[in-house]
């Protein structure tokens, strides 16, 4: 009897580790696509820096390509490059919570991963 209430709290614990690990995974997989969003703003305002306002630039907006000048899409651009610095900080806060709660949750449950 007592071994089956052993072996139900270590299944207990197994999923509760690997719901920590599958909700880091997720923040961490968030994280890397808005970090690759973020570079492709900066590449293209880097890009669109030395170029005249007035000079013709496309922009796709919800599947459709529209023509704007640059003056009319730099700004646009960096409103969503802050944006996305904002979603990003807020992801990695998310994230080192997360793991310190992952690790408190370990040390309080003594919890040792063992690699295979």
């Amino acid at each position: 009897m007592a071994q089956q209430v052993s072996q139900r709290k270590q299944q207990e614990l197994q999923q509760q580790y690997e719901q920590y690990k599958t909700n880091l995974q997720q923040i961490a997989s968030k994280i890397g696509d808005v970090e690759a969003e973020a570079e492709e703003h900066r590449l293209v305002l880097e890009t669109l820096e030395p170029l005249a306002g007035d000079r013709k630039c496309f922009r796709m907006i919800n599947g459709v390509l529209v023509e704007r000048t640059v003056k009319d899409v730099v700004p646009a651009l960096q409103t969503n490059s802050e944006g996305l610095k904002k979603v990003l900080d807020e992801l990695m806060k998310s994230y080192r919570s997360k793991n310190v709660e992952m690790e408190n949750w370990k040390k309080k449950n003594n919890i040792q991963v063992v690699s295979q």
